[in-house]
């Protein structure tokens, strides 16, 4: 009796758009009712749109970009507020490729402009031999350059407060406080490249790395301080000029087990 009051219900909803939009055909054929499992008595919701190559959305970057809208459906809109006391969840499947954009990513937000986007994305990349989860907020450019990445700030919407994070810089308004060692980076004459690599930084990500650690060096602000392999020296920027940083040997009975 309760399932045949729902499916009453959904049918007179769907019955009601159809009379208000002529172009919304029966929506009893996209939302369905389906057993929580076989001999189940009790239903689950699924909500599905149709494959069509020639919907005028497919037409615009920033909603074919990453799909095949040959075996994609069209994308499901909820005109209102969506709300669950429980959580919104993010799935592969056999045809996970065009299930999320490429495959990766499990969240877009889009900003005022329609083309600046909040992404997050799992599994894209290996890195230090792990998948990475990553989330970055997406310029106009539309490339992977460092212009085409804006600011994404945790902490709060302060300005000049909190820590905001871009493709190869980090600003830290806030203190920082370490409960485990701090490594300067280790440079040498191999990290680093004085021209920009021509090819795109996603592709050739190992020589675009170097031409950040040598602009970065390069623009460095009094203060910068670093590790230079080749020499075995720690040096620090003062006064516009790269200094040795003076250190000595550990005191007598100072010692250390690792």
């Amino acid at each position: 009796m309760k399932n045949a009051v729902i499916l009453y219900a959904l049918t007179f909803f769907f019955s009601y758009a159809n009379a208000q939009n002529s172009t919304v055909t029966n929506g009893t054929d996209y939302l369905k009712l389906i057993p929580g499992s076989e001999q189940s008595a009790f239903k689950r919701v699924e909500i599905s749109s149709d494959i069509d190559t020639t919907w005028n959305r497919w037409k615009e970057r920033g909603y074919n970009f990453g799909f095949n809208p040959r075996i994609t459906p069209m994308y499901t809109t909820v005109n209102g507020i969506l709300s669950t006391p429980y959580m919104i969840q993010v799935r592969g499947n056999e045809n996970e490729r065009n299930r999320k954009r490429w495959g990766y990513h499990v969240f877009e937000g889009y900003a005022k402009d329609d083309k600046s986007r909040i992404t997050m994305l799992v599994n894209k990349h290996i890195e230090d031999e792990k998948p990475v989860a990553e989330l970055y907020y997406y310029s106009t450019v539309y490339n992977h350059d460092e212009p085409a990445y804006n600011w994404f700030k945790i902490g709060s919407d302060v300005r000049q407060h909190s820590f905001l994070f871009s493709r190869d810089k980090a600003v830290f308004y806030g203190s920082l406080k370490m409960t485990n060692a701090l490594t300067l980076g280790n440079i040498g004459r191999d990290n680093l490249l004085v021209e920009k690599p021509t090819a795109d930084a996603e592709t050739n990500y190992a020589e675009d790395a170097k031409h950040v650690n040598y602009e970065a060096l390069k623009n460095s602000e009094n203060g910068t301080i670093f590790y230079d392999k080749d020499h075995n020296i720690v040096v620090i920027k003062i006064n516009g000029k790269w200094m040795k940083l003076a250190v000595e040997a550990l005191p007598k009975g100072v010692n250390y087990s690792f």
